[in-house]
């Protein structure tokens, strides 16, 4: 832009603060749970028995479409820009001067098939519409959870994938609707951190349960956590009488099988109809 004058910019465009509305909690100042009527509604509509299929996914697409945009505005950078708009032709006035995101930051959305297919690849899909293409990529990895003869969660295991290159500097997302073990998150950074050094690891989801947080920050405490919901279904009344994270080792979401209370069933299963 050498060389170009614009107009004097509008003073309301100095700051343009972002306030993340979300529940109390104490799990500590990485954790986001949401406080948002609107996404409650959507989830809880997508985890009733009686919803199927095209619904299941559509409301997906609906959730992680607002869950983005929370995310983008509260966690990736921005810079100055002067935009010229169509009315720039007849006066000169007419410039945009004020914030956007910066284009510009590398972004990558990892793709934990099979739940994560669809939340990443709408991620991935609406990154590339407003930050630069070229610095906007899809890792996917092949992830299936590890059970005994209980059907007890034993652990994960990875069984292949495809990393597009270094997260130097990157800011990447896990869009993984259900947090409920955290064994296959912990073991996918750590394959991440072999890549790079990030610039953030954060993970987005629709439940969260008290377990899961708890394994995640004994892992990787630095990872940034967004979710509509944290279920503790199966915790002692007097429990949940209380500030979610106030009798941590008490709290419980999870059933003997690592299924998620309330929760919504198999979301791997239930979103492609596939109940192996």
């Amino acid at each position: 832009m050498s060389g170009l004058t614009f107009p004097r910019p509008d003073c309301q465009f100095n700051e343009v603060p972002y306030f993340l509305s979300e529940m109390e909690h104490r799990y500590g100042d990485n954790v986001h749970i949401l406080s948002d009527p609107f996404l409650l509604s959507h989830l809880a509509r997508l985890c009733a028995e009686e919803t199927t299929q095209p619904v299941i996914n559509e409301l997906v697409t609906t959730l992680y479409s607002s869950l983005l945009k929370v995310v983008v505005n509260r966690e990736f950078p921005t810079r100055r820009a002067a935009i010229r708009s169509r009315m720039a032709s007849a006066h000169a006035e007419a410039v945009y001067q004020g914030p956007i995101i910066d284009p510009e930051v590398p972004v990558v959305s990892v793709n934990l098939a099979r739940a994560g297919t669809i939340p990443s690849h709408i991620c991935y899909t609406s990154l590339n519409y407003f930050m630069n293409p070229k610095r906007v990529r899809q890792d996917h990895i092949s992830i299936a959870r590890q059970t005994d003869e209980r059907e007890k969660v034993t652990g994960s295991q990875i069984s292949g994938h495809k990393i597009g290159g270094t997260v130097d500097d990157s800011i990447v997302l896990f869009p993984d609707p259900m947090g409920a073990t955290g064994a296959s998150l912990v073991e996918t950074i750590d394959l991440f951190k072999k890549r790079g050094k990030a610039r953030k690891y954060i993970a987005i989801h629709c439940i969260i349960t008290p377990e899961y947080l708890r394994k995640i920050q004994s892992h990787h405490p630095e990872l940034l956590v967004y979710a509509i919901r944290l279920d503790r279904g199966l915790s002692p009344p007097e429990v949940l009488d209380t500030v979610p994270g106030t009798h941590w080792d008490r709290e419980r979401g999870l059933n003997d099988k690592h299924y998620i209370v309330p929760g919504g069933g198999g979301f791997g299963e239930i979103m492609n109809n596939a109940y192996v």
